[in-house]
């Protein structure tokens, strides 16, 4: 029986697990392979990597303009243009607060007006990771004598820019941006342009 759209939802859902094997453990993911009983009772196993979750900005300032900046991802073999993120790695840290910290740190930026833009799993089949992309907007450069965050390593050389809204979305479009948050937050916040943002979730909305 088909069900309408209304029933469109994601839901909770955890199958029984009969054992667990964990191969490694790195400074940030585990990779895992649990066993696992379908519904037709087969058990069948599903390899996977645990995450810590991750946060992500879409700033746009009055002209409509998104920040990107440029990182090398290793695993990618590219140089790709991503929105501000990174680790949910400070315990208890509210989402929002974790966001504002990451747009500082990686581009030196501020905003006071934030709402919840966007929640995604980033690779549902092969990771557990939860990003949340936020929607800042009312943003300013942070001055340079309060900015105390040393970048390294990848982090050492990020241009940053400012991009048309309307064309990031282009681009996304044309596959010339491929980092999946920034795909999602440019698509969800031009998406979400169309109300004048009105009706986003407020910056601490809880996530489902």
């Amino acid at each position: 029986m088909t069900e309408g759209f209304r029933d469109v939802e994601d839901a909770p859902e955890e199958w029984k697990v009969v054992s667990t094997t964990r191969h490694f453990g790195a400074r940030v993911i585990s990779g895992i392979t649990d066993a696992v009983v379908m519904p037709d009772g087969d058990v069948v196993d599903r390899d996977y990597v645990t995450h810590p979750g991750s946060v992500a900005v879409v700033a746009l300032d009055g002209r409509e303009r998104v920040l990107l900046i440029r990182q090398y991802r290793h695993p990618a073999r590219r140089l790709l243009w991503e929105l501000p993120a990174g680790l949910r790695d400070v315990e208890d840290e509210p989402l929002h607060v974790n966001a504002a910290r990451e747009l500082a740190e990686e581009a030196g930026y501020r905003a006071t007006t934030w709402h919840t833009l966007v929640d995604a799993f980033t690779s549902p089949g092969m990771t557990n990771e939860r990003t949340r992309i936020f929607l800042a907007r009312d943003v300013s450069p942070i001055p340079a004598e309060e900015l105390d965050y040393v970048r390294r390593h990848e982090e050492a050389d990020m241009p940053v820019v400012w991009i048309p809204l309307a064309d990031a979305v282009r681009r996304a479009l044309g596959g010339m941006i491929h980092n999946s948050q920034a795909v999602a937050g440019i698509l969800a916040a031009y998406a979400a342009s169309a109300d004048g943002f009105a009706s986003l979730r407020p910056a601490d909305a809880p996530e489902a």
